[in-house]
């Protein structure tokens, strides 16, 4: 999905009249003053600038679609705030790059997040099971908090992600049997089934089979 949506946006870009020396003087001149077709067109013939610098953070953990649009957004901003103080062509770079330093950090932090809560709720589902066990029932939410040394409202917030996870992965499966291809979101699909990067769930996994009822 990633390839198609990046040589699509390549030959739109092609239909692109670039920026010569001349015309970017006068647009620069014009956009400084705050005239909107100026710096429509500075957006227009700094497209490709703003791919370029995208791509130089591709395989660092965002599809190539979100790094342009990070950098296009970039790119308009810095066009709607152009005032001439300052040298275009640098601040653009230092705009481009510190927003799409911004989002990468910011997937890195949901990935943490999301890996943490799938490891609290590969936890859950094992001591929920040796307790239904060892009770010869299903263990309250009461229960498995003080078991894990947690508030039942933490326990009931791991115990949801657990069914939201069951919810999108019935729905991915519905779709295949549609015969949909589930191209969508590529990236982050493995991720929100609550499992991890490797989109692998526990033999077996059930959370309300396994007694992990919010109304407990």
């Amino acid at each position: 999905m990633a390839e198609n949506f990046y040589e699509m946006y390549l030959e739109e870009m092609e239909q692109i009249r670039p920026l010569d020396h001349e015309e970017e003087r006068a647009v620069l001149a014009s956009a400084a003053r705050g005239e909107k077709e100026a710096r429509n067109r500075l957006v227009e013939g700094y497209l490709a600038a703003a791919l370029g610098f995208a791509r130089e953070y591709e395989g660092r953990g965002l599809p190539v679609s979100d790094l342009v649009q990070e950098a296009n957004m970039a790119l308009m901003m810095a066009a709607a705030e152009y005032d001439g103080s300052r040298n275009w062509r640098e601040g653009l770079e230092e705009r481009i790059r510190q927003g799409i330093e911004a989002a990468l950090e910011e997937q890195r932090a949901e990935a943490e997040v999301e890996e943490n809560m799938a490891a609290r709720v590969n936890v859950l589902q094992t001591v929920s099971q040796v307790m239904a066990k060892e009770l010869g029932r299903e263990a309250t939410v009461d229960e498995l908090a003080e078991k894990m040394k947690m508030t039942p409202d933490e326990i009931k917030e791991i115990m949801k992600l657990a069914l939201d996870a069951l919810t999108v992965n019935g729905e991915g499966a519905a779709a295949s049997d549609g015969g949909e291809e589930d191209e969508a979101e590529p990236s982050f699909i493995p991720r929100r089934d609550g499992y991890g990067r490797s989109g692998r769930r526990p033999a077996g996994y059930d959370p309300m089979r396994d007694g992990w009822d919010l109304n407990s």
